[in-house]
């Protein structure tokens, strides 16, 4: 049985980056989960996620694929939790324990190791808010890939570029081994 992988993709322009993750995961042969949030959707298609890891996409927190619920299911046997890319909704859900979407419940549910991939504008990225929450998930265990500095989508150079998806494998193979 092939190691499982869930990739959780919060609404990020940085989400189209994802598609290849996956798709790289599914390459290496990766029993691939997908987890799109609401906002994802608004930059990625779920059909490109069904595609790649043949299988829909989870978008909801009751799911009836999952009779004991997604964030049951998906976490049962899982090797790792990638997200990707984590933005500070995310992080910050995470950081707090708040539950308050499929994506943050799913994340209280892991017991494998989680990595995340960063990725908003640079004072967003700067934020003390944003690095308390950084820091606490790291005291929590969550390994952080990125982000990396570069051009940002609102037309600006600065941190909080995700990581490229061959830097996020790469960051995940000593979990994946």
């Amino acid at each position: 049985m092939n190691p499982r992988v869930v990739v959780g993709i919060s609404g990020g322009i940085a989400a189209f980056k994802t598609a290849a993750l996956v798709s790289r995961l599914a390459q290496r042969e990766f029993d691939v989960s997908v987890v799109l949030t609401e906002a994802a959707q608004q930059f990625v298609g779920a059909a490109t996620f069904a595609a790649l890891c043949n299988r829909p996409p989870v978008t909801k927190a009751f799911d009836e694929r999952f009779p004991l619920g997604p964030h049951i299911e998906l976490a049962q046997d899982c090797s790792l939790f990638i997200v990707a890319p984590a933005t500070a909704h995310v992080i910050a859900s995470c950081a707090l324990g708040t539950a308050d979407c499929l994506l943050s419940t799913l994340y209280l549910n892991m017991t494998c190791p989680v990595v995340f991939a960063p990725a908003m504008s640079t004072p967003m990225w700067e934020h003390p808010a944003v690095q308390r929450n950084v820091d606490q998930l790291q005291r929590d265990g969550v390994h952080m890939v990125g982000p990396e500095s570069g051009w940002l989508s609102c037309r600006r150079q600065g941190a909080g570029r995700m990581s490229e998806p061959d830097a996020i494998l790469a960051a995940c193979e000593t979990f994946l081994k």
